[in-house]
């Protein structure tokens, strides 16, 4: 009797859970579609602080000077780390990601790369040495060097009253003359959210 009952129990939860995959919908919606459903940092977030973040970068005067005192050469750009300071987990690789691309598509600065991936050129570059003709063989020491690094943060700060909250972000970027130390540009994106649960 006791047998059956388990059995009864496990198949109710069996059939519950099967209704409630059942239940789920998923549609495809366009990556432009700004859809907020926790209200945290999502992916609309981060493309609107590429976005104008980027168009602040090449629109300051940092690129005219830069070629003005290099007969018209483009900067050359790495970019760098950007900490997450805020109360949430945020992958700064996709924000970041946008950036580049701005960066490649307007062919106004050159883009160079840095951390992990450098890294593994650099053992590519390594592994040739051995394995590969010496005609085709890429060589040590001719790396584009970055003139300037891009780094940054993104901050958040959040008030809160029993169910509403609104939560403030603020991304900070700047650009720094690797060669001089010399901070030629500082930027900031802040977003503002109200939620009300």
């Amino acid at each position: 009797m006791k047998f059956n009952n388990i059995l009864t129990i496990a198949a109710l939860a069996a059939s519950t859970l099967f209704a409630a995959s059942c239940s789920r919908q998923v549609t495809r919606i366009s990556t432009d579609q700004t859809i907020d459903v926790s209200g945290n940092w999502n992916n609309s977030d981060s493309r609107m602080a590429a976005e104008e973040l980027t168009g602040k970068i090449l629109g300051a005067s940092w690129i005219e000077t830069h070629q003005a005192d290099h007969q018209g050469k483009k900067p050359v750009v790495i970019v760098g780390f950007v900490q997450n300071k805020s109360h949430e987990h945020i992958d700064a690789e996709t924000f970041l990601k946008d950036i580049e691309s701005s960066f490649i598509q307007t062919q106004k600065v050159r883009l160079v790369q840095g951390g992990k991936k450098r890294e593994e050129l650099r053992a590519e570059k390594a592994d040739q040495q051995t394995n590969a003709t010496v005609s085709s063989m890429k060589q040590f020491g001719l790396e584009n060097g970055a003139d300037y690094i891009l780094q940054g943060s993104i901050n958040s700060i959040v008030d809160s009253h029993k169910r509403q909250k609104v939560v403030y972000y603020q991304v900070n970027l700047e650009l720094t003359n690797i060669q001089t130390n010399e901070v030629v540009w500082i930027g900031e994106k802040k977003i503002a959210k109200y939620v009300k649960n």
